[in-house]
């Protein structure tokens, strides 16, 4: 099978597309011939070296896919042909990949492949960050950073379905213009406005209940001038590469809370089921509706991490394995 190996060289430049011996599958997993895959920001940090997950290279890339089964292991109670989609540690990004059962999300029929590759991590993501961790409620007003990515769409998207106000923020009139037509409330373009202004003036100067940020750095300090009494600051990532230091002091006036949203699903397996369950009745019922660019064909992998990685994109991006060719630029 063909599959993007990032060797001991770190970076995108290093990838290379190479044939490789299809794996086959134990008693708990499935064989997935991948349809689709979701990039993520993670994903970046693991071919850089850089992300607390550190596969032994050479390795494939790609934690988020979704595709048919192939060959099913005798303990999964999926049968060949099903439609699944799920999280992988790594290895997504190829013809084939395994998945553990217990981490498949059985599809239905009307449900696209991209559109199901982004639940396994970018919107159970912030469906945790959101429902789970903050326990967001209609009378909450959320500030929601870099809200035109992968997962700040998500998280605009089940806030609104939660019933709360959004405060989103997005660099650009193009993202700021998808987030207003997802739901938000309030949109306000970094490169323009300040969103400090935005959510106080948003909430009669109480500030953000909860604030979810992806970015790091100055927006995660600026952000605590923001948050209400005893509001809640939920640290999804560092897409700006800085990790911040956050002064404790800012936390304490405001008797506020600063929570790291990270799971798995071998510490919350019922917690991560609980979510599935949500997004897919969302999903059904129109609620959520994931913005997946699919124009990407799997030996355009790195140039659809070079759009990740600068900024330019919008939701979430995907390859696609119908596309038999390169897109052009």
């Amino acid at each position: 099978m063909k599959a993007w190996r990032s060797p001991e060289t770190p970076g995108i430049g290093a990838l290379r597309l190479v044939d490789i011996e299809r794996p086959s599958p134990r008693a708990n997993e499935l064989l997935v011939r991948v349809r689709a895959a979701a990039l993520n920001f993670s994903d970046l940090l693991m071919i850089d070296g850089a992300y607390q997950i550190r596969p032994d290279r050479p390795f494939t890339p790609g934690q988020e896919i979704a595709g048919t089964v192939a060959e099913a292991g005798s303990e999964t109670g999926f049968a060949r042909g099903s439609r699944v989609a799920g999280k992988v540690p790594w290895g997504g990004f190829a013809e084939y990949a395994l998945l553990r059962a217990d981490m498949a999300i059985r599809l239905p029929d009307e449900t696209g492949f991209a559109t199901a590759a982004a639940l396994p991590v970018a919107y159970t993501t912030a469906f945790v960050a959101l429902v789970e961790d903050a326990v967001i409620r209609e009378s909450d007003t959320a500030l929601i950073h870099a809200a035109a990515g992968g997962v700040g769409l998500a998280a605009v998207q089940i806030a609104k379905a939660r019933g709360a106000k959004v405060v989103a923020a997005a660099t650009g009139s193009r993202k700021c213009d998808l987030v207003r037509s997802h739901g938000a409330d309030v949109v306000v373009d970094y490169e323009t406005g300040d969103f400090v202004t935005a959510a106080n003036e948003a909430t009669a100067g109480r500030g953000a209940d909860i604030v979810l940020d992806t970015v790091g750095g100055e927006i995660t300090r600026r952000s605590l001038r923001c948050l209400a009494w005893k509001g809640q600051l939920l640290i999804v990532g560092f897409s700006s590469g800085t990790i911040p230091e956050i002064p404790a002091n800012r936390l304490l006036l405001k008797r506020a809370v600063a929570r790291g949203v990270y799971w798995d699903h071998d510490r919350d397996p019922e917690m991560v089921a609980r979510c599935t369950r949500s997004l897919m009745e969302f999903l059904r019922a129109n609620r959520i509706a994931p913005v997946v660019h699919d124009r990407y064909a799997l030996d355009d992998l790195p140039r659809a991490l070079e759009d990740l990685k600068s900024g330019r994109s919008t939701g979430k991006l995907a390859l696609n394995a119908d596309r038999k060719q390169a897109s052009s630029r």
